[in-house]
C-alpha cells in the first residue's frame, strides 16, 4: 500500500508540471466557467485529461492501449507530434510528421539503453513539415526501460524537455501500476493452483477407495459416487475464470459432501440453509469449498469413532448488501494463537494452507473488511463467517459448468 501511495503522489506532480506547460501555450483569454485564473483553468484541464489517458495505460503499454492514450498526452504536452515506443517499433504516432518514424527509432536506440531522456534535431525535406525537434522520455518500470515517450515540436525548448520528462514519469507510474494488477493476477492463479494441488493428493485417493469397495458390493452405488467425483474435480480443475456463483460452489461442495458421507456414513450429519435470493452471488472461485473441507477435516477426521457424529451447519443468507457465508462444526477446534500464526503464513500445518489462501483472496478482491472471521478454541468447535459484496467491480463470474 505504500508503494502505491508513493505512486500516486509521483503520478500527480508530473501533470501540475505539464499543466503549466499547457498553460503557457494558452494565447487567448478563455470562458474560465468560474474555475478561477488561466493557470488554475489550465491545471484543472490537464488533470481532466490525464484522467482520461489513465485507464488504458493500467493496461500495459501495447499497440491498443498506446493508440488510446496518445492523443490526450500530446494534449498535455501540446505538442505537433507525440508517439510511444516499445523497444523495438514505434507503437503510435499521434499528430503531424509520421514519416519521421524510423529517424526516431535510430536516434532513441541511446535513451532507451541508457534510460536518459534526450533532445535531438529532426532532418526532414518536406516543405510543409512543421517539427523539426525531438525530445525522447523513456518510459521505465522498476528501473527497467519498457520503451519511450517522443514529443516533436518546430523549434527546441527546454520547458518542453522538462514538461515531456514528467509526463513520461507520469505514463511510468500507470505502467507500473498495470505490472501490479498483473503481479497480482498471476498470485490469484498460483494460489487457485495451490488450492487444487492440496485437494488432489489425499482426497482422490480416498475417494477412488471409497468408489473401488461399492464396485462388487454396490455396482449402482459406484455408479453415481464415480459421477460425483468426475463432477466435483471437473468444477475444482476447470481452467477458465478466478470467479464462480454461490449456487455453483455450494453444486461442487454438495458433491464433495457425498463422497464424504460415503467414507464416514453416518457419522457425519450437515445442515444446510440456504436463501435462494444470494445463489447468483459471484464470489472468487474455490473460496467455500476449502472452508468446508476444513470443517470435515477438524470436525470429522479429528475425532474418535467413539466420539459420535460430527455435525456441520451450512448457512448462506440475505444481509442487504451483502451475502453471509456461514460454516461451523462441532469438532476439535483449535488453539486461536495458532490460527492467528497460520492465517499470517508463519506456520503451515496440513489443512492449514486453504484457510489463508482463501483469506488472502477475500481480501484481495474485496477488500480488508471482508477477510475471514473465525471463532473457534480448543474443544469447542470452529465458526467461519464469509461476508461479500453481492456486487464488486470487476468481479463477474465465468458461467455455470454443465455435465458433458
Amino acid at each position: 500500500m505504500s508503494g502505491f501511495l508513493a505512486g500516486l503522489v509521483v503520478a500527480v506532480l508530473p501533470l501540475l508540471a505539464a499543466g503549466f506547460w499547457l498553460g503557457r501555450r494558452t494565447t487567448r483569454p478563455q470562458n474560465l466557467g468560474g474555475l478561477g485564473t488561466p493557470v488554475e483553468h489550465a491545471t484543472f484541464q490537464t488533470l481532466h485529461t490525464a484522467s482520461l489517458a489513465a485507464p488504458p495505460l493500467r493496461a500495459g503499454l501495447t499497440e491498443e492501449t498506446a493508440r488510446k492514450s496518445a492523443r490526450k498526452l500530446r494534449s498535455l504536452l501540446g505538442t505537433d507530434a507525440l508517439c510511444l515506443t516499445d523497444l523495438k517499433e514505434v507503437l503510435v504516432w499521434d499528430g503531424v510528421g509520421a514519416h519521421h518514424r524510423d529517424e526516431i527509432m535510430e536516434h532513441i536506440a541511446g535513451p532507451l539503453e541508457t534510460g536518459r531522456g534526450e533532445a535531438f534535431r529532426l532532418t526532414c525535406d518536406a516543405l510543409d513539415c512543421t517539427v523539426s525537434w525531438a525530445v525522447v522520455a523513456p518510459l521505465t518500470v522498476d528501473d527497467r526501460v519498457h520503451g519511450a515517450l517522443v514529443a516533436c515540436a518546430p523549434r527546441e525548448s527546454a520547458v518542453l524537455v522538462r514538461a515531456a520528462g514528467e509526463v513520461a514519469r507520469w505514463v511510468s507510474v500507470q505502467l507500473e501500476l498495470a505490472d501490479l494488477d498483473q503481479s497480482r493476477t498471476r498470485l490469484i492463479e498460483a494460489e487457485i493452483k495451490a488450492l487444487r494441488a492440496q485437494i488432489s493428493p489425499h482426497f482422490i485417493f480416498n475417494s477412488l477407495a471409497v468408489i473401488a469397495s461399492f464396485v462388487r458390493t454396490d455396482p449402482e452405488r459406484a455408479r453415481e459416487l464415480l459421477l460425483e467425483f468426475a463432477d466435483f474435480t471437473r468444477y475444482s480443475f476447470r481452467r477458465h475464470g478466478d470467479f464462480t456463483t454461490l449456487a455453483d460452489e455450494l453444486h461442487a461442495i454438495d458433491h464433495y459432501l457425498a463422497l464424504v458421507r460415503a467414507r464416514f456414513g453416518d457419522r457425519l450429519a450437515v445442515t444446510l440453509q440456504i436463501a435462494p435470493e444470494v445463489l447468483p452471488v459471484t464470489l472468487p472461485f474455490l473460496c467455500l469449498q476449502p472452508l468446508v473441507e476444513n470443517a470435515v477435516k477438524h470436525g470429522l477426521e479429528g475425532k474418535a469413532v467413539s466420539a459420535g457424529k460430527c455435525h456441520i451447519q451450512i448457512t448462506a443468507q440475505d444481509a442487504g448488501a451483502e451475502a453471509l457465508v456461514v460454516i461451523e462444526d462441532d469438532g476439535a477446534g483449535m488453539d486461536p494463537v495458532l490460527l492467528r500464526r497460520i492465517l499470517a503464513r508463519e506456520v503451515s500445518p496440513s489443512g492449514g494452507i486453504g484457510l489463508s489462501n482463501v483469506d488472502d483472496r477475500l481480501r484481495q478482491v474485496y477488500g480488508d473488511d471482508y477477510g475471514l472471521v473465525i471463532e473457534t478454541a480448543v474443544g469447542a468447535g470452529m465458526k467461519i463467517t464469509v461476508r461479500m459484496p453481492k456486487y464488486q467491480p470487476g468481479v463477474h463470474s465465468a458461467g455455470r459448468l454443465t455435465r458433458e
